[in-house]
């Protein structure tokens, strides 16, 4: 006989988890008490949300479920932010909170929140645990519904006097849920069907979505396009799935993607989509492409095929597996005039020359993508930055993150802890803009104490610039609650953490930035100064 605490730990433990990350309170503290012996290590966070994020950070690099941890009451629905983000971009989560007491639960007593219905919209499911002897297939069953079939969040909430009830503890070596079957392989007759399609096509273009990393068929969908010398671009999720410098990878589309992609869709015949839900950043008039190009989509959430646009061929799968299927009757094919044509689109990248005392943001992200390691995990946050990072940045064998769905100002730097403690010996580098910074920035002192080296780069131009942007070019110029004015001297902030850091407002220190970002070995703050009116078209 254990106590539950305990069997929430031995759980964890068979689970393989090495790292958690959370903020303790009262009504999870037993759990706490055992956390403490067991080897696992605990990274403290400075805010609940950002324990989510930093657990996502550490899931995408992993491509295993990863786990937060909250009290009850305001602990966790400070999480709720972190949980929707992460739903939104498909990431495994487990995110363990504590509750009160079973008798008081609905007594509207000290910290008490429903936050099993709080996070219903935003989980793949839920568990408010109500008998401790529960626990053990509790854990199994979450840990395999984050991770399996379209990959989300899933809350367990485990009130304290069920922590501290003791139990049989015995772990199950499966899970087994009759109403979640999750989908695997594609239809063969209907993979067959799509290779026919592709074998006709003139001008067939790969889509590819933030669903590629969460099935782990990166190398499965680079390996067709390069077989079959079909064209692809990505939406903001997929960015680095493809090396910039691929020959047949021609970019991000999108209201902020490039020309080039954006007319190669308006162009193709057709349109291969995997992993991609189509939203509306990525494509504006999806209906205006139905009948104009023959749609293919794969997805193994059946619910994301036809939601926002019609599919000629649609096949439910796992990209991996699906994608392997399709290899097996690949052939090689050409598509010169198509690639010409697309080619032909693509322009050098040109930068507006910026005013005295500032730098040209792009300009520096593609100067700072020459100089990193080809193996670098860029995170962006959200705003002018994201869209800087995710155009300029030119990505070759790491990995792109950022809040793609939900899009969560003070997503990067908790997400860049979390990236860091995935890939230790990896080069993991923040991109902020001034307000999604403020957003997190005490996350710094949760890198400093863990000893995770991150890289940090901030774009300073004192506005809330993309809201501004929108607010200019919307509002006719009315600005309304976008200036920071009053914000902190950052690298002053940098150094009471002790972090070595510089200013840059001119190419010269632009250079010297970039060369202490990438050979300067520990963590790094740099604040760059952007002309305020910085667009990001």
């Amino acid at each position: 006989m254990i106590k539950a605490c305990q069997a929430m730990v031995e759980c964890l433990k068979a689970e393989g988890v090495k790292v958690v990350f959370g903020y303790p309170g009262a009504a999870i503290c037993p759990f706490y008490d055992k956390l403490s012996d067991s080897g696992i290590r605990h990274i403290l966070v400075r805010h609940e949300a950002n324990g989510g994020h930093a657990a996502s950070g550490y899931a995408r690099m992993t491509g295993k479920p990863a786990v937060c941890i909250a009290t009850s009451g305001p602990g966790a629905l400070n999480l709720l932010t972190a949980i929707a983000t992460a739903y939104a971009d498909s990431i495994p989560l487990i995110c363990i909170t504590g509750q009160v007491n079973s008798d008081q639960i609905g007594r509207d007593v000290f910290q008490e929140a429903d936050i099993t219905g709080a996070a219903e919209p935003f989980v793949k499911h839920s568990y408010l645990v109500k008998n401790a002897q529960e626990l053990p297939r509790i854990f199994k069953e979450a840990f395999y519904i984050a991770g399996t079939g379209r990959p989300g969040p899933v809350l367990i909430d485990v009130p304290m006097d069920i922590q501290n009830t003791l139990i049989d503890f015995s772990y199950p070596e499966k899970a087994d849920i009759r109403s979640y079957k999750p989908a695997g392989k594609g239809n063969y007759a209907q993979i067959k069907r799509v290779m026919n399609a592709i074998f006709e096509a003139k001008r067939p273009l790969i889509c590819v979505g933030g669903g590629v990393f969460a099935s782990n068929a990166r190398d499965e969908i680079t390996r067709l396009s390069e077989v079959m010398q079909i064209p692809a671009i990505t939406t903001m999720m997929g960015i680095s799935v493809f090396s910039t410098d691929n020959p047949l990878f021609f970019g991000m589309l999108g209201m902020h993607g490039v020309k080039c992609a954006n007319v190669a869709v308006k162009e193709c015949d057709l349109l291969f989509l995997v992993g991609a839900r189509v939203g509306d950043r990525a494509v504006r008039t999806p209906l205006s492409l139905e009948g104009s190009a023959k749609i293919i989509h794969i997805d193994i959430d059946p619910a994301e095929i036809g939601k926002n646009m019609n599919a000629d061929l649609p096949l439910v799968g796992d990209a991996k597996l699906v994608l392997q299927q399709m290899l097996e009757l690949a052939k090689p094919m050409e598509h010169k005039e198509w690639l010409e044509r697309l080619n032909g689109l693509v322009a050098k990248p040109t930068f507006p020359e910026p005013k005295e005392g500032t730098i040209e943001p792009r300009k520096f992200l593609s100067q700072l993508s020459d100089a990193m390691p080809e193996n670098t995990t860029v995170v962006a946050d959200v705003g002018q930055n994201q869209i800087w990072t995710a155009t300029a940045y030119k990505m070759r064998k790491g990995r792109f993150l950022t809040s793609g769905g939900m899009g969560t100002m003070g997503y990067a730097i908790p997400a860049a802890v979390g990236a860091k403690l995935a890939d230790p010996d990896g080069t993991v580098l923040a991109v902020c803009g001034d307000g999604s910074f403020q957003m997190s920035l005490a996350e710094l002192a949760t890198a400093v104490q863990h000893g995770v080296d991150i890289k940090v780069v901030v774009m300073t131009n004192h506005y809330l610039g993309m809201v501004r942007e929108v607010q200019q070019n919307a509002y006719h110029n009315r600005l309304t609650a976008v200036s920071l004015e009053g914000s902190p001297d950052f690298l002053t902030i940098a150094k009471a953490y002790g972090l070595p850091c510089m200013r840059v407002t001119c190419q010269q220190e632009a250079q010297q930035a970039i060369e202490r970002l990438s050979h300067e070995s520990g963590s790094f703050f740099v604040e760059c100064i952007v002309d305020e009116l910085a667009a990001t078209i």
